[in-house]
């Protein structure tokens, strides 16, 4: 992917950048990246939490957005549509490390004498860390499962923190449907999390 970046494409809209570079514009998907990187990486250090692992999920998602623009349709904004890429990204490298996590702690159980855990630092101790990087992903779970319609208002209300107006102009609706959906994906998201109360604790739920 050749990611020369043309200043005279700085007050193109996305739209028509993104036809553009479906055109095989290389130039105006350059644009478009270097437009949406703040956002993404924002995104991604929302979910995973090291600076790292953001970078590299956010060229991965660059890379996979590259690769299917072609089935981009533009009755969708491209910074959702992006978006939804990058929060995709990472969540599949959360979910292979847990099971890289899970080995570790079954290979600790046939007598190896340490187990391996990647614990966050600030953690007041392992067991507490452990849970709350449990409900960290169910949460991030619950939120993949919501329907898309509610969802991406609630990824860009509450995970990019993103002002009612403005996500109201990128999802295309008025302010009141986006608060609407935004309450809705709310209600989804606490009567998905409910379910796994019996197994986490209901405190640990909402601590």
């Amino acid at each position: 992917m050749n990611r020369t970046y043309n200043p005279a494409y700085s007050g193109v809209p996305d739209s028509q950048l993104v036809n553009w570079a479906q055109q095989g514009d290389n130039a105006a998907f350059a644009e478009l990246i270097e437009r949406h990187t703040p956002t993404a990486k924002r995104m991604a250090y929302s979910i995973l939490r090291d600076q790292s692992d953001v970078e590299d999920e956010v060229q991965n998602a660059f890379w996979k957005a590259y690769e299917h623009l072609g089935q981009f349709q533009q009755d969708a904004k491209f910074s959702t549509w992006l978006s939804r890429i990058v929060v995709n990204e990472c969540l599949m490298r959360l979910r292979k490390e847990r099971r890289m996590h899970l080995t570790y702690l079954d290979d600790g159980a046939n007598g190896d004498e340490a187990v391996p855990l990647d614990l966050p630092d600030k953690s007041p101790g392992p067991e507490l860390a452990l849970a709350k990087s449990q409900v960290g992903g169910v949460l991030r779970e619950e939120i993949r499962r919501i329907p898309a319609l509610l969802r991406d208002v609630f990824v860009l209300r509450e995970v990019q923190e993103l002002p009612m107006p403005e996500v109201a102009g990128r999802l295309g609706i008025s302010v009141a449907a986006a608060k609407s959906r935004l309450l809705r994906a709310r209600q989804e998201l606490r009567l998905r999390l409910d379910r796994h109360c019996g197994r986490l604790g209901a405190a640990t739920l909402l601590g």
